[in-house]
C-alpha cells in the first residue's frame, strides 16, 4: 500500500476522536457502578500488596471510598476469579490518579480507544484499504457498547484490545511470511519452487508479539484461549496455503511440523510464559489467596514435582475452575441481566450499568409534570443499527468467505467465533451481554469489508451508488448513536423519553 503515512494520520485522527467523546464526564458518576465494587478495589491492594485483599460489606465502604475514605480492605486475601493482568492495569491508572473514579476508569477509557486504533490498523491490513479501515474504525467510536465499556473499570475492555492486537498480528505475520518466501524466490531467480519445501523462515517476530498479546488477553479472561487456538490453527493453515502457492506440492503439508512447532513456542509457549508471569504479585508474596497452599500440603504429588510455590498457584487454578462449575454457578447462580448468548448479535439483552429511578419533579434538576419523573441510567448496549447491520454483515461475509474463497473475511470470522462460541455450553450459568465487546471489533470490521464490496473499486460503474449507500449507512449509524448517547452517559431523563429509547421489552 502506498498511503502509509495518510493511513496513520487518518488513523490517530479517529482515535483522537474516539478518545474525545469518550473522555466527557468520566468521572461521572463519583461511584462504583456494577461490578467496579470488585475490580476497582481488587486493583487497588493488588499494587498494595501484590494480591487482591477483602473489602467490608460493599453497602456500607462503597460510598465511603467514594468520599475519599479509601484504604478500608481487611487483613485478608480475597479468593479472586479471574486472573490479574485487568486489575493491574486498573490500578495503574489509581497509582497516577489516585483511588477516586477517574482514577480507576481511565486505563479503560486508555485501552478503550486504543481498541479503535488497533481495529482501525488490522481492517486496514486485510482489505488492502485505508478507508475500509477507517470505516471500521469510525463504526467502532460510535458503538455504544463499546463506548460504555471504555468509560468503565471492567475487565472486558483490556481483554477485548488484546484479542485484536493478538489478531493483528498474526496477520501482519502471514503478509511477513509470505513477503520473505517471494523475496527468496527472486533472489534465486526461480517462479517457484518446484516442488521442493523451500526455505525455512526462522524469524517470525509477529508470531512472537501475537503470543505476547494473547498471553495478556488470558491474563485477563481465561477464555481468550480459544481464541488463541482458533488463530494459531489458521495461522499455521496459512503457512501451508503460502508454500503450496510457491510451487511446493504435497511437501508443502511439511509446514505443519516445520513451521507449526516453532508457532507452537512463539504464541502458546510465549502466551504462557507471559500469563505466568502476570502472577508475580501473587508469587512473590507470601499472603495471598492459597498462598501457603504448598507449605501446608509438603507430602502432595505437585509439592514434590514442581516444589510448593508453583504447585500452589497450580491448586489456585483448580479452584477457579471449579468455582466456574460449580453447582451454585451452574444451576443455582441467577442475575436479571443475565443474556443468552443466542441474542447477543442482535442486542436482545443489554446489561444496566447504572441506574436512578423515580426522580420526582423538581428533585435534580427533574422538569417532569406532576405525577411524572426523571431517570438516569447507564446502559451497556450497542447502537442498534449498528448491531443489526453487522449481523447481517456476518452472514454475508460467511458467504463470501466460502463461497467467494476470500480467506480476508475468514479472519474476523473466526476470531469473532471463537470468542462467540465458547458462550453457549456455559449459558447455564449467568452471561451478560457486555462479553460481546470482544465480538463487535471484528463484526464492525466484517461489515466495512462488506462496505466495501458494495463501494466496489475505485473509478467503477456503481462507485458513486455505492458511496450514496455507504454513507446513509455510516450516517444512520451516527445519528443512532446520538440518540441513545443519554442512556450511555446517566444523563438526566424523562421517563418517557427514556422509555422511547427501549425499542424491545428486554432491553428494560
Amino acid at each position: 500500500m502506498s498511503d502509509r503515512w495518510s493511513g496513520w494520520l487518518i488513523t490517530i485522527a479517529i482515535t483522537a476522536i474516539a478518545f474525545a467523546i469518550r473522555f466527557v464526564n468520566l468521572a461521572y458518576p463519583n461511584k462504583l457502578m456494577f461490578d467496579e465494587t470488585y475490580y476497582a478495589k481488587d486493583a487497588w491492594t493488588l499494587w498494595k500488596f501484590g494480591y487482591e485483599r477483602e473489602w467490608p460489606d460493599r453497602e456500607v465502604v462503597d460510598a465511603q471510598i467514594a468520599a475519599g475514605q479509601v484504604d478500608q480492605y481487611k487483613e485478608s486475601a480475597s479468593f479472586v476469579v479471574h486472573p490479574p493482568v485487568g486489575k493491574w492495569l486498573i490500578g495503574l491508572g489509581e497509582q497516577i490518579f489516585g483511588m477516586n473514579s477517574f482514577g480507576w476508569r481511565i486505563m479503560p477509557l486508555i485501552f478503550g480507544t486504543l481498541l479503535v486504533l488497533m481495529t482501525i490498523r488490522m481492517a486496514r491490513r486485510l482489505s488492502r484499504s485505508t478507508l475500509i479501515g477507517a470505516i471500521a474504525g469510525l463504526l467502532l467510536t460510535l458503538d455504544g457498547l463499546a463506548f460504555v465499556m471504555s468509560r468503565i473499570a471492567l475487565l472486558d475492555i483490556f481483554q477485548a484490545f488484546f484479542i485484536v492486537a493478538g489478531v493483528a498480528a498474526v496477520v501482519a505475520d502471514r503478509d511477513y511470511y509470505r513477503g520473505k518466501i517471494a523475496d527468496h524466490l527472486e533472489a534465486k531467480g526461480i517462479p517457484d519452487f518446484g516442488g521442493r519445501f523451500g526455505p525455512i523462515i526462522w524469524l517470525r517476530p509477529w508470531r512472537t508479539v501475537a503470543g505476547v498479546m494473547f498471553g495478556l488477553a488470558i491474563g485477563v479472561k481465561w477464555n481468550s484461549l480459544f481464541v488463541l487456538a482458533a488463530i494459531g490453527l489458521l495461522s499455521v493453515i496459512w503457512d501451508v496455503g503460502a508454500r503450496r502457492l510457491a510451487g511446493t506440492d504435497f511437501r508443502s503439508l511439511l509446514a505443519l511440523i516445520v513451521d507449526g512447532v516453532p508457532a507452537f513456542i512463539r504464541m502458546v509457549v510465549v502466551a504462557g510464559l507471559v500469563y505466568v508471569a502476570s502472577w508475580w504479585g501473587w508469587l512473590s508474596t507470601s499472603g495471598g489467596h492459597g498462598r501457603d497452599w504448598g507449605l501446608n500440603n509438603p507430602v502432595h504429588p505437585w509439592v514434590k514435582a514442581v516444589g510448593e510455590m508453583w504447585a500452589s498457584l497450580m491448586q489456585y487454578h483448580l479452584e477457579i475452575y471449579n468455582f466456574h462449575n460449580s453447582e451454585f454457578m451452574r444451576g443455582e447462580a441467577t442475575h436479571s441481566y443475565d443474556a443468552h448468548p443466542g441474542g447477543w448479535l442482535l442486542m436482545m439483552r443489554p446489561t444496566g450499568v447504572d441506574a436512578v429511578n423515580s426522580i420526582q419533579p423538581g428533585v435534580d434538576g427533574c422538569t417532569a409534570a406532576v405525577e411524572h419523573t426523571c431517570i438516569r441510567v447507564i446502559s451497556a448496549m450497542g447502537t442498534p443499527v449498528l448491531w443489526w447491520m453487522a449481523f447481517v454483515a456476518l452472514v454475508v461475509a460467511f458467504v463470501w468467505w466460502i463461497g467467494g474463497r476470500d480467506w480476508r473475511f475468514g479472519v474476523p470470522i473466526v476470531a469473532a467465533m471463537s470468542t462467540y462460541l465458547f458462550w453457549f455450553p456455559n449459558s447455564d450459568r449467568p452471561v451478560f451481554f457486555f462479553y460481546a465487546i470482544c465480538i463487535i471489533p471484528f463484526t464492525v470490521t466484517l461489515l466495512a469489508m462488506v462496505m466495501g464490496l458494495i463501494l466496489g473499486p475505485k473509478g467503477g460503474p456503481n462507485r458513486r451508488r455505492g458511496a450514496i449507500i455507504v454513507g446513509v449507512a455510516i450516517a444512520l449509524v451516527a445519528a443512532n448513536f446520538a440518540y441513545i448517547y443519554p442512556v450511555l452517559t446517566d444523563q438526566l431523563m424523562l421517563y418517557e423519553d427514556w422509555s422511547a429509547r427501549m425499542w424491545l421489552r428486554t432491553w428494560i
